[in-house]
């Protein structure tokens, strides 16, 4: 909310304990008297602050008419302050078991109340030091944590002496809050007095009434990650914790990918979604996966139906389903109701209108199974659902965009989309399965952030992160401050209450793992390294051909031959993405996605002869060593290099088998189309060629998963003899 006269402020923050120190309000204390003060005069530096902040009933003098400028405060006196102006109830507070806070401490019930509230904490050695006075750099931090405040830009700060609480500090300047007691030093041990108090604060209240905050969560293709949910819940609640309004949102894909979605349907997913209470959801690709069935999208109508959150999607078009008749509307609702879809919704966050559109990418048609659902033009429906915001008086707009980040330009991708379509703030992406460390932004200028500006963000794939985002608005809804990054969800601990709520699903699931799948091996498949006991031939996933190698590839082929009219000349798998062997006899389902254990999609781009003679020099570069980007190659495929030339002048020849039987040479000048897999095809394992290809948008993800095309392989064959073909040869030997 906005500051007004009759409104409180407060300025707290709940910290780590190594900055607990800092964690205290600066004000000075309540008296009956009130300004003006008369030690107070005009040649005070702090003398129109002081008056102001006395104005509103903010600070107060003492009982003799004087406010003591130069004075201290100390860390007790502004617990109680900081309590009344909280509102915090101090009759019979929880003790906050700080061992320099007695109960018959004067600041004991403001303390304990605010300990309970976790806007404050103690020292290391579990002491609150209430007698302590504040440094400029702690209040600093106060100031930046309780109103939200990020820098506006990356640019270094001019204090030479400042080596904490960059951040913090950064913003302060950035806001003009603080101006340093020089042009090169902060200061920033140095204790505040009063009048500086009233001067940081009053600066800080009118940035304040200026601006306002927004914090989001927001995940992207999870892919039915569903044992990763207990540490996502955790990083939610945590988050939740410092930023109790945050929205929690959803960019697709939440469904396929796991024996989670193939035994239960998304039902795992959403029930993990409403424990963590999210916001909204776009609608992916991989949730029209079901549409080719029999029951068609009744899994989907399914997951929308039980989900305790409205969906969001503008361009796709569900009028032609009957199964989704009474579940849509063209809308945009500022009152949606959970379970149904919407064109945009409007949330209200303290008092401001944000509102949050979907968008999914027209590749659906092609890469997944939408059936009569359709997808229109993603530009025009983005520049509607904007338009329809701002005609109800909303000015800060959100996009989750399952588009991907900056995926093929001649289809959809979201730097396009924020190029394109002027008033859209965020957009959260998903498809692309992006690792954006930062925001990215679409229209900044060297200063700072410029109108119009659009920050990208995306956290990857697999419920591996969690993203987060704090974005500044000016009273005219333009981004002028922002903070973003990735939570790494491996560092956090389970969350009981999701750990419980995970129990069924996993037994189930566990049952399912150990089913057998309609294959039997007649031989193991293995997956040998150097370091393998036994191994005396020296013979490695990561240097040599192999038979689960072949395996993997030539199913890959196939499938991706069903998704395009041009010819798929070959397939590729990195070596280091084969992670297990599969022992003779009935295969399992859990032995298949140990082999392929890191849930990548297949994917079909188009390279030159060039570039394919570079992939593969990259292959073999390091050859006889072990290299995870070693690539294992599909039938009729043969790759020959030299491992007595140097690294970068290895490839003797690469050839393939065409429609007609005949073997062919790949021509450097020719364009080919290959399939891999989407982290190969990015330029994982230092694939430069595959990543300049990716980057003009010459790649596109299918989408598929790459255990469940390999499963759908052995099937087809029934009984595996492991077979080595030749398929990659050292003419050197």
């Amino acid at each position: 909310m906005k500051f007004s006269k009759s409104s409180k402020i407060f300025i707290a923050s709940a910290t780590t304990a190594a900055l607990a120190s800092s964690v205290v309000m600066v004000t000075p204390l309540q008296t009956q008297a009130a300004g003006p003060f008369t030690d107070v005069t005009s040649s005070d530096s702090h003398y129109e602050s002081i008056l102001k902040l006395a104005d509103l009933g903010i600070i107060n003098g003492y009982p003799d008419g004087t406010y003591k400028s130069r004075s201290h405060v100390t860390r007790g006196q502004v617990a109680t302050i900081l309590a009344n102006i909280l509102n915090l109830k101090t009759e019979n507070p929880k003790d906050p078991g700080f061992t320099d806070v007695s109960k018959s401490h004067d600041h004991y019930a403001a303390i304990a109340a605010l300990k309970e509230a976790k806007y404050i904490n103690g020292y290391e050695d579990n002491t609150f030091k209430p007698n302590e006075k504040i440094s400029r750099a702690h209040l600093a931090v106060m100031i930046a944590s309780a109103l939200k405040l990020v820098p506006k830009n990356s640019e270094a700060l001019p204090f030479k002496d400042v080596t904490l609480y960059e951040e913090q500090i950064k913003a302060l300047y950035d806001f003009g809050i603080t101006v340093g007691t020089t042009d090169t030093t902060f200061d920033p041990g140095n204790n505040v007095t009063r009048g500086q108090a009233a001067s940081f604060l009053y600066r800080a209240l009118e940035v304040y009434d200026s601006t306002f905050n927004l914090s989001i969560m927001h995940s992207n293709d999870t892919h039915s990650a569903v044992e990763k949910a207990p540490k996502r819940a955790t990083a939610v609640k945590e988050f939740r914790t410092k930023n109790p309004d945050a929205l929690l949102l959803d960019a697709g894909d939440a469904n396929t990918g796991t024996l989670y979605y193939n035994e239960l349907k998304g039902q795992a997913d959403i029930a993990f979604m409403n424990y963590m209470k999210y916001d909204a959801m776009t609608f992916g690709n991989h949730e029209f996966d079901a549409g080719s069935t029999p029951e068609g999208h009744q899994a989907l109508v399914d997951f929308i139906k039980i989900a305790d959150f409205p969906f969001v999607s503008s361009n796709v078009d569900f009028s032609a389903d009957a199964k989704f008749t009474g579940l849509f509307s063209d809308l945009i609702s500022s009152e949606p109701e959970n379970g149904k879809i919407y064109n945009g919704i409007i949330k209200e966050i303290n008092g401001e209108k944000v509102g949050i559109f979907g968008l999914t990418t027209a590749e659906t048609a092609d890469i997944s199974s939408p059936g009569s659902i359709a997808f229109k033009n993603y530009i025009e429906e983005a520049e509607k659902a904007v338009k329809a915001f701002e005609d109800k008086g909303v000015d800060k707009i959100i996009a989750l965009s399952h588009l991907g980040f900056d995926d093929n330009p001649a289809i959809d991708n979201d730097i396009i989309l924020a190029q394109s379509v002027n008033g859209i703030d965020v957009i959260i992406g998903g498809h692309s399965h992006t690792e954006l460390k930062a925001p990215y932004v679409v229209n900044a200028n060297t200063t700072g952030v410029a109108k119009d500006t659009t920050l990208i963000v995306q956290a990857k794939n697999a419920s591996d992160f969690l993203g987060t985002l704090d974005v500044t608005f000016n009273d005219k809804g333009v981004v002028v401050a922002y903070k973003g990054g990735l939570l790494d969800l491996g560092k956090y601990a389970d969350d009981q209450g999701a750990l419980e709520l995970l129990k069924p699903y996993k037994e189930q699931v566990t049952k399912v793992g150990g089913a057998e799948i309609k294959a039997t091996a007649s031989e193991a498949l293995v997956s040998p390294r150097i370091t393998d006991e036994g191994n005396t031939e020296q013979l490695s996933v990561r240097k040599n051909e192999t038979a689960l190698g072949n395996l993997i590839t030539d199913g890959m082929v196939t499938k991706a031959q069903q998704f395009t009219d041009k010819e798929v000349i070959m397939a590729v798998q990195n070596g280091g993405g084969i992670r297990a062997s599969i022992d003779a006899g009935a295969i399992t389902v859990e032995e298949v996605i140990k082999v392929l254990p890191f849930m990548n999609t297949l994917a079909i781009m188009d390279v030159t002869g060039t570039e394919l003679k570079e992939t593969f020099e990259t292959s073999v570069g390091v050859y006889p060593n072990e290299n995870g980007g070693f690539l294992h190659v599909s039938k009729g495929v043969k790759v020959q290099f030299d491992s007595s030339k140097p690294a970068g002048e290895r490839v003797v020849s690469i050839s393939y088998t065409d429609a007609s039987g005949k073997e062919v040479l790949v021509e450097d000048a020719k364009t080919y189309t290959i399939a891999t897999n989407a982290f190969t095809g990015k330029g994982g394992d230092g694939f430069k060629a595959l990543e300049k290809a990716y980057g003009e948008g010459r790649m596109t993800d299918l989408g598929l998963s790459d255990w469940e095309n390999f499963k759908e392989h052995l099937e087809s064959i029934g009984t595996i003899t492991p077979t080595v073909e030749g398929r990659i040869v050292d003419v050197a030997k």
